[in-house]
């Protein structure tokens, strides 16, 4: 069941007893916004089983700063009153369907061999970077984020290190990869499609 809320207060209402909750965060009228509404929409019609939050960031303006959500559309995950994760973007009605019965892929853990460090090099304006960040996110790989926009010390590290300036780079677990490589990323992180 989707259901629309108007403020912070709200939402701490809401979510505070309950088990699992999901929050919408959209911009009316926007074509990417009201698509991820529409699909979500269609994802619950089978799963009815939590509450799944929406609001307007037109009119809503005190939740987005307290989760440090920047962009719209946003999907916040709460477990007992808890932020846990974030989905952005517009996905279809499968993804979110999966996403709430828990049925994402995540990476192959066998032996209970501890993941792999991640460290993204990556700008809030570079679309590439943001679209790593969702597949690590979308196969639950835990990653560190380092916005070298922000941090000049960072960047200079990671110039040194791979002798590039652009980005998104990768560091895992010592190894560089350049810019979106899946193939590259899927073999060093055991992901499997």
């Amino acid at each position: 069941m989707l259901k629309q809320i108007d403020s912070y207060n709200e939402l701490i209402k809401n979510i505070d007893n309950a088990k699992k909750a999901y929050l919408l965060l959209y911009k009316e009228n926007s074509t990417i916004s009201n698509c991820a509404l529409n699909n979500i929409e269609q994802a619950v019609k089978e799963n009815n089983k939590f509450l799944i939050l929406t609001a307007d960031v037109t009119t809503v303006r005190d939740i987005h700063d307290k989760y440090s959500i920047t962009s719209v559309p946003s999907l916040l995950k709460f477990e007992n009153g808890d932020f846990k994760n974030v989905v952005k973007g517009c996905n279809d009605a499968n993804f979110y369907k999966s996403l709430f019965d828990e049925n994402i892929f995540s990476a192959s853990n066998d032996n209970d061999v501890p993941q792999k460090r991640v460290v993204v090099y990556s700008t809030p304006t570079c679309s590439y970077c943001n679209q790593l960040k969702k597949y690590f996110d979308q196969h639950n790989i835990k990653y560190r984020n380092i916005d070298v926009s922000k941090d000049q010390k960072a960047a200079e590290e990671m110039v040194k290190r791979s002798g590039q300036q652009g980005v998104p780079q990768t560091n895992i677990n010592g190894q560089i990869v350049i810019g979106f490589d899946i193939l590259k990323i899927n073999r060093l992180l055991n992901i499997s499609n």
